[in-house]
């Protein structure tokens, strides 16, 4: 029987960025789905590695960077927002089932939480700019 030996690729070599939860993200996404988390999973994982999930849209109303991936799952809408151009961190913002009949639009609860969680990722990214020794 023969044995294939593993080719390595650049892909392999890859840096993995850590992930940052912000405020309830990491609480509030392990109470979806499992079909839900295996989505928004694979979309933070390519955040990590530079690349960007094929179902990844800029947040409209909020500017630079902004992520969501929307899942919808047995009559229900997912949403996960993260952050991915700050630094070598990906920060998850907030993930939350949409609960509004308002059309497709993020409700402004979401986005005001959205905003201030965003303030707070960049607190630590500056936090950890400066631990590092960077201007």
């Amino acid at each position: 029987m023969a044995y294939l030996t593993p080719v390595s690729s650049p892909e392999d070599e890859r840096t993995v960025k850590p992930v940052v939860w912000i405020g309830s993200s990491k609480d509030d996404i392990s109470e979806l789905p499992t079909e839900v988390k295996l989505v928004f999973g694979q979309a933070l994982y390519l955040a990590q590695i530079g690349r960007k999930h094929p179902d990844a849209k800029p947040l409209t109303g909020i500017a630079g960077g902004v992520l969501e991936v929307v899942e919808d799952f047995q009559k229900n809408t997912y949403r996960a927002v993260y952050k991915v151009q700050l630094g070598d961190v990906v920060y998850v913002l907030h993930v939350f089932q949409k609960k509004s009949k308002s059309g497709k639009a993020t409700p402004k609860p979401d986005l005001d939480l959205i905003k201030s969680r965003l303030k707070l990722a960049k607190q630590d990214h500056e936090r950890r700019t400066k631990a590092k020794g960077k201007p």
